[in-house]
């Protein structure tokens, strides 16, 4: 671990600081912070001293350590981020898009990659993701629909994928990947909850060995880095090395956090030397748990028989997403309880599912947790009789995200742009992005134009219990739009 043996050199040597950062190796700390902390954290929290290398610019421990990952990742090239998967989803649309081109991508991206074609200028052509409608999940894209999408605009300069979802469904990358080079185009994936994937047979294909140029990981998410520490990979010769360098030059922090960067080292060496190993007991524990959750009355669990549709090919079995309508409350009800009564905390919870991650550090302590918390939640529904049918989800309405659009998000962002009460907001354009769950997918986008049927679906979202994100008013009284129709 070269940056991480680096890193412990610098934090024991034994001199006067008179760098940054202020708190100087921790003396300058309230005792309380550096009670919770531990005085080590503080030594180790240095600048890009002579010995550390530096990050715009690798040349020592930086570069030997990016290497390495690129090697256990299987990618020509690995850059490290102190700035989250958001940083390197910004770099992969910078370096692959310039003002005004066209990139296909799904509708359920995440906000960062709004956040990139605003700052690239690049203007979306978005396809629609599967959705299972019986669930109330959406899931990847159908190889056919890129191909529809690639036919349909053909000066498109990138594709981009989201694979696996939050609740670890995978497209067939493979395939796509060689649609969009048939085109001549890069492909790039949101990878950011499968940064375990090659390390272990039983788990869906790695994107980069299924053939994408692209990858951006959450380290963090998945493995064990520390909160923000994520990776972008790099392979083939469709997107210069060059053109990445200098896009994270403009969105990656001068300043980078070196427990981070050393965090991403020590994640990759575990992987590289016991990733198999640690993955096999993850997986028992993850099936093993499914198997008997699947058996708690009123309670379903996501699996691979959900597989029928193209966009949905593989399951991360470390992946569970609980489904909870039969227990007759809401997911956020569930979690409530989870969290704050029975001591089990989820990853993501929604209107009718939990999702929980599982990974190496999870112990079976916590699995039989988790296990019994839920059977302990289902006996209270029962007793109190709560228990009613599955309510019926709302048919996702493909028409509905079929805007006529006055702006790309680019112009959209630079647009003046004022509150506007919602029943008059239809027939302007959205400044803002608006997106309900279920089903996690945005209804509108910067620059789109608000639609009576968007309106509609939106305030039938919110009355079912659904919930509005992304707007500045979750209530959904008002909308920010352009008033230059």
């Amino acid at each position: 671990m070269p940056l991480v043996e680096q890193l412990q050199q610098c934090a024991g040597r034994s001199y006067a600081p008179f760098h940054t950062p202020g708190h100087k190796r921790g003396k300058g700390v309230s005792a309380e912070f550096r009670s919770l902390l531990g005085e080590a954290a503080f030594c180790a929290d240095l600048p890009e001293l002579p010995e550390l290398d530096n990050l715009f610019n690798p040349e020592g421990v930086i570069q030997q350590a990016q290497a390495l990952a690129a090697e256990a990742f299987g990618a020509d090239r690995t850059y490290f981020l102190a700035n989250g998967s958001t940083a390197g989803l910004l770099a992969a649309i910078l370096a692959t898009c310039r003002p005004g081109d066209k990139v296909i991508l799904p509708r359920n991206v995440h906000r960062s990659v709004i956040s990139g074609l605003i700052l690239a200028g690049a203007v979306p052509v978005f396809v629609l993701p599967d959705y299972d409608s019986a669930v109330d999940i959406a899931h990847g894209v159908a190889p056919s629909t890129i191909a529809q999408a690639l036919a349909a605009h053909p000066d498109s300069q990138a594709v981009l994928l989201v694979s696996p979802t939050y609740y670890g469904t995978c497209s067939d990358v493979a395939a796509i990947a060689q649609l969009v080079h048939q085109w001549g185009l890069p492909l790039i994936v949101d990878e950011a909850h499968g940064a375990h994937f090659a390390f272990h047979p039983a788990l869906p294909i790695a994107a980069l060995r299924a053939g994408a140029d692209l990858v951006v990981q959450s380290t963090h998410k998945t493995l064990a880095a520390l909160t923000q520490a994520s990776m972008l990979h790099l392979q083939g010769d469709r997107v210069s090395p060059d053109r990445i360098a200098q896009a994270l030059q403009l969105v990656q922090s001068t300043s980078p956090n070196y427990l981070l960067l050393a965090s991403l080292d020590a994640a990759r060496m575990q992987m590289a030397t016991q990733g198999q190993a640690l993955l096999d007991r993850t997986l028992h524990l993850a099936n093993d748990a499914r198997s008997r959750i699947a058996q708690i009355p009123g309670l379903q669990v996501l699996g691979i028989d959900r597989a029928t549709t193209p966009g949905f090919v593989a399951l991360d079995a470390t992946r569970l997403t609980v489904i909870v309508t039969g227990l007759g409350i809401d997911g956020f009800a569930a979690d409530e309880i989870l969290h704050q009564e029975l001591g089990v905390t989820c990853e993501l919870p929604s209107m009718h599912h939990l999702t929980f991650i599982i990974t190496p550090g999870n112990s079976q302590a916590d699995l039989d947790r988790l296990v019994t918390a839920l059977d302990t939640l289902s006996q209270r529904c029962r007793a109190a009789a709560q228990v009613t049918s599955a309510r019926s989800l709302p048919t996702f309405p493909t028409t509905n995200l079929q805007h006529p659009t006055a702006y790309s998000p680019r112009d959209a962002f630079f647009a003046p742009s004022q509150k506007c009460a919602i029943a008059e907001a239809i027939g302007y354009p959205s400044a803002e992005l608006v997106c309900p769950y279920p089903p996690g997918i945005p209804v509108l986008m910067p620059g789109e134009m608000i639609t009576t049927a968007a309106i509609e679906y939106l305030q039938h979202i919110q009355a079912i219990g659904g919930f509005i994100t992304g707007n500045s008013d979750p209530e959904l009284n008002y909308l920010q739009v352009i008033m230059e129709k």
